[in-house]
């Protein structure tokens, strides 16, 4: 059994989970039942799981691709947070689970892994860029007061002609089909 701390405000960590079953099986394994059961977060050992954010890859469906420019790609990992894992992880056939922060719903918790899963590995996602500073323009400098009344009045005549418009081709279509 492997343990895994999740920390429920972590936003970058992508966990990647080999799966060991049949592939006749692996549906009902990471399926969440109608009765509510779900063999995949009972193998993980998780408290909080949001099925909407589980994505299981047959590793046959990428074709010529490999996992790790999947992650890559995906998950906007960069190959370099791989690094020397990229041959490990190219190398799995079968089924993984793969699953990015989000799939936790910032609930911190520990997994319990348990066989049929195995872990290979967790890796950061490229952080987020910053936001710029706020433009500045003597432009977007000015008073509140005054003219909100005319740009006000300016917008109730836009809106007044928009609805003509509309209601005259509404009359033209039904004049045509008519």
């Amino acid at each position: 059994m492997t343990q895994i701390d999740i920390n429920g405000s972590d936003a970058s960590t992508v966990h990647l989970f080999r799966l060991d079953l049949p592939p006749e099986a692996v549906e009902r394994f990471t399926a969440m039942a109608g009765t509510g059961e779900w063999p995949l977060k009972y193998g993980l050992g998780a408290t909080k799981l949001r099925p909407g954010f589980v994505e299981t890859v047959d590793l046959r469906d990428l074709g010529p691709m490999p996992l790790s420019q999947y992650l890559s790609e995906a998950y906007d990992l960069p190959t370099k947070a791989l690094g020397a894992d990229r041959a490990r992880i190219d190398a799995l056939t079968g089924h993984v689970v793969i699953l990015p922060p989000q799939a936790f719903d910032s609930t911190s918790q520990t997994l319990n892994v348990n066989t049929p899963l195995s872990h290979v590995g967790s890796w950061s996602a490229a952080p987020a860029k910053a936001r710029s500073a706020s433009l500045r323009s003597t432009s977007a400098e000015g008073s509140l007061s005054g003219g909100g009344e005319s740009s006000m009045m300016g917008l109730s005549r836009a809106i007044l002609i928009t609805a003509l418009a509309l209601a005259a081709l509404v009359v033209l279509v039904l004049v045509l089909v008519l």
